[in-house]
């Protein structure tokens, strides 16, 4: 509960997997024939499956730039269309559970999101995205034990390198920590150690919680969640005006605004990022269009 938890407060593009996400999109199935244009944007993508509402590629990449847009309900919407389209391969599955995860405001673990994710395991039992969250379901079930079973599993078939291995390591060792679970052993054993003390990757860069704020956060009501969200997004933005150089803190900050609803704020971050950064101009664009700012 606590990792998913933090990680809404915080305007997560995901819960854990972002890195996966992202890293996985570019290698995402082409469900129609040729290859899908470098220019889409969330209207083109709309636009396309209008005239093409059997495209399923393109409700897979509407559904992807909704998510990172911070539009879940919507997100959802376009997977569902993208399963019924081609219900036989799993990363939809995946993506939709992710989405429905997003989209809940108040069970962070909706049943149409478990059963999402267990089509996704009946079709690749080695889909990453399904097993961790599925992990995720045993720890708010309080079977805390078997929800570090799972994820250490998970850790061992994760290969040295791979963008979500540290952020893992760092789940399991949080949720041990805050159970009174000791894992040091059983990390070291998987060819991990025990991380310092650290935010979820998601959060990287933002001053915020440590493992007790973490774990007080899911007793905090809806509207102090908004607002401590609104105040961690706030410290990010003081903390670019001394590192302007900070390219992922400034997407992190367009990210932040546009899942918080505020798409005004989330283009004036644009600016400032292309003003202080002109060299990356086309990294912030880029962004942009994926969150639908352009």
């Amino acid at each position: 509960m606590a990792f998913l938890v933090v990680a809404a407060l915080l305007a997560a593009v995901s819960v854990g997997f972002n890195i996966y996400r992202d890293s996985s999109a570019e290698s995402e199935p082409a469900m129609q024939s040729g290859p899908a244009p470098l220019d889409d944007t969330i209207e083109s993508l709309e636009a396309r499956t209008r005239v093409q509402p059997d495209d399923g590629r393109a409700w897979q990449k509407l559904g992807l730039f909704y998510f990172e847009a911070g539009r879940f309900g919507d997100a959802v919407q376009a997977y569902q269309k993208a399963v019924s389209l081609d219900p036989d391969e799993p990363l939809l599955w995946s993506s939709l559970g992710e989405a429905m995860v997003m989209a809940s405001e108040r069970n962070p673990m909706p049943d149409e999101a478990v059963a999402a994710f267990r089509k996704t395991i009946s079709l690749d039992p080695k889909d990453p995205r399904a097993r961790y969250f599925l992990a995720v379901k045993r720890d708010l079930s309080e079977d805390h034990n078997g929800a570090l079973d799972d994820w250490l599993a998970l850790l061992a078939d994760t290969p040295v390198g791979a963008p979500w291995r540290d952020d893992l390591v760092r789940t399991i060792d949080q949720v041990g920590k805050i159970n009174n679970i000791d894992v040091s052993k059983r990390l070291a054993d998987a060819g991990a150690k025990s991380p310092t003390p650290q935010m979820p990757v998601a959060a990287q860069g933002i001053p915020g919680p440590n493992a007790q704020d973490i774990a007080d956060a899911s007793n905090i009501p809806p509207g102090e969640q908004r607002d401590m969200a609104e105040d961690m997004v706030s410290r990010l933005e003081r903390r670019l005006e001394s590192d302007p150089a900070n390219v992922d803190g400034w997407v992190m900050l367009m990210r932040s605004r546009m899942t918080l609803g505020q798409p005004g704020k989330a283009r004036k971050a644009l600016r400032d990022a292309i003003a202080a950064n002109p060299g990356k101009a086309d990294i912030f664009n880029q962004q942009a269009s994926v969150l639908g700012l352009r």
